[in-house]
């Protein structure tokens, strides 16, 4: 994150002694850095160590099984169709992936008795459904609908529903992060006024007390497509208190501020974080452009360098028709795209839209799951003929 926050105790210089109330014993300290040590990092002080891990197994971790020789065509898929028991990690079914990041839902319908990592990738977390709490190291979230939540990787965390119904979560993970594009922010790092959020939107972890308990905890370690069982000798809670610039936190998509233009602006105008390997966007309710003659649909184009990837939240959708809630559109590059037939004209006069939706755009080639297969409609690349 762009500014710098603290939470509970810690010392008045950094790499310094911190004693506990014994005065005899140390808290212990751990730098999160990033990017090497020139990136953005945090301090946490640990009532006990670290590293202190009594076992650890691999074991089997569900991918999603590539969808080899999978057709260069448009795709539309509901991603309601394929449901998994399990909590927030275990009923994750991914559908789309390349080298830098994968996309997955998840209907979480029971809780974790773990604690998770992502040791090679950073998450967003969209709740589409569902409220409850996020707990970390870093301290807890409570989170519910149109949150989009940003795990740095490293993290240790889970995710707590309230309920076990009607849970849902679109997720994307990255192997660089999650940043608010620099055009947004000032030298010092601060969100510019003309930005399409600020800082009072982003909420940060809360101070939990920290967790003094040994015993046998889990953790789950992600790695690369691998997947590991940690046993850690005391509950990783166990953190006094922490500073820096490195840490989750959340942004509710309903606060995102869309900006309008006399005509049509393109994607990026919506462009929320960008990772080095693609951007992401959120599309919101807001006026339509005010020129006279204009035509809100989008017109058709080409993403030649870059798949697109929509996922529909709520609304009426402006460019498509028989679009549903939780569903997903692909339209990969090399092939033009845009709105279907009828749209075109049918938005010309209108003065806004009432639509939410994310948008991922990658500059490299998604591969389809055997989860896109079998949720798709195999019409839909004839939905742009007359009928």
């Amino acid at each position: 994150m762009a500014f710098y926050h603290k939470s509970g105790k810690i010392p008045p210089k950094k790499h310094t002694t911190f004693y506990k109330e014994d005065k005899k014993s140390l808290y212990w300290e751990e730098l999160v850095s990033s990017k090497g040590f020139s990136g953005i990092y945090s301090i946490k002080y640990h009532i006990h160590e670290p590293t202190k891990t009594t076992k650890i197994e691999e074991i089997s971790l569900d991918n999603g099984v590539a969808w080899d020789k999978s057709p260069l065509m448009y795709y539309y898929f509901d991603t309601d169709k394929k449901k998994s028991d399990g909590d927030f990690l275990s009923a994750r079914n991914v559908f789309l992936r390349n080298n830098h990041c994968s996309i997955a839902t998840a209907h979480p319908n029971k809780n974790p008795d773990y604690f998770y990592r992502n040791a090679f990738a950073h998450e967003y977390i969209f709740v589409h459904r569902g409220k409850g709490i996020f707990t970390s190291d870093y301290g807890s979230i409570p989170f519910g609908p149109g949150d989009q939540l940003i795990v740095p990787l490293g993290t240790t965390f889970q995710i707590l529903f309230d309920t076990m119904d009607n849970n849902k979560l679109f997720i994307v993970e990255s192997d660089t992060p999650f940043e608010i594009p620099k055009h947004y922010r000032n030298d010092d790092g601060q969100l510019l006024e003309n930005a399409p959020l600020c800082e009072r939107d982003i909420v940060l972890p809360e101070y939990c007390d920290p967790v003094d308990k040994k015993g046998d905890f889990r953790l789950f370690l992600k790695a690369n497509g691998r997947a590991f069982d940690y046993t850690l000798e005391h509950h990783p809670y166990d953190v006094v208190g922490w500073d820096g610039h490195l840490y989750p936190f959340i942004f509710n998509i309903k606060d995102y501020a869309p900006k309008v233009g006399k005509l049509h602006l393109p994607p990026p105008t919506h462009l929320l974080f960008d990772t080095q390997h693609f951007v992401l966007c959120n599309f919101c309710p807001r006026p339509f452009d005010f020129h006279p003659d204009a035509i809100p649909a989008p017109y058709f184009h080409s993403n030649v360098d870059s798949d697109e990837v929509i996922y529909y939240v709520e609304g009426e959708f402006l460019s498509r028709k028989g679009v549903k809630e939780g569903s997903v559109t692909l339209h990969p590059m090399g092939i033009p795209h845009g709105p279907q037939p009828g749209k075109i004209e049918e938005s010309i006069g209108k003065k806004g839209t009432n639509e939410y939706a994310i948008m991922v755009d990658t500059f490299e080639p998604l591969q389809a799951t055997l989860n896109v297969r079998d949720t798709m409609d195999p019409k839909y690349f004839k939905s742009w003929l007359t009928e």
